[in-house]
């Protein structure tokens, strides 16, 4: 299935010069979604994952129904002050200034094989603090799946090392 059908390309949004990829139109589309989430489930279960760790807040949005197709658990990463027990947290920078990403300490346990799961892979640098609070823990990182990746922006150099599956690449 040509994925790209259904992403809708949104001029100047959320600012001048930026050329968003809207994922709206997909989840919209029973075939098209269901598609995606099971080429994300064959991918989990190849790599024999035993957690789906998805990305506030797109990432809960694949990795959810992955969750559910394996009857594996989610952990959701967020940003701060959003979850309301003991976490880790990791700091990264953006373009302009930093943030941060949490996960519950109990989430992960030592030895848990992680796919991870978001909507894009831009710069990487959302993902590469995931991956760091997954192995805070003690998780191992057998996978990154992404349903856009934006290649001229190089977000695979920040995680070399790991084996990612992009569904569609621009």
């Amino acid at each position: 299935m040509d994925l790209k059908k259904f992403i809708a390309e949104v001029p100047d949004f959320p600012k001048k010069g930026i050329l968003f990829k809207d994922i709206t139109p997909l989840m919209l589309n029973g075939e098209a979604y269901k598609f995606a989430a099971d080429a994300f489930t064959a991918y989990a279960k190849e790599k024999e994952a035993t957690v789906i760790v998805g990305p506030e807040a797109r990432g809960f949005i694949f990795g959810c129904p992955v969750s559910t197709n394996l009857s594996i658990g989610f952990a959701p990463v967020r940003k701060p002050g959003k979850l309301p027990r003991d976490i880790v947290t990791e700091s990264y920078d953006l373009e302009y200034g930093s943030n941060e990403l949490s996960i519950h300490q109990d989430a992960i346990k030592p030895g848990d094989r992680v796919i991870v799961i978001d909507d894009l892979l831009a710069t990487g640098g959302t993902m590469n603090a995931t991956v760091k609070l997954i192995e805070k823990l003690g998780g191992v990182v057998v996978g990154l799946a992404f349903l856009i990746e934006l290649a001229d922006l190089k977000g695979r150099d920040k995680l070399l090392g790991y084996d990612i599956l992009t569904l569609i690449t621009y």
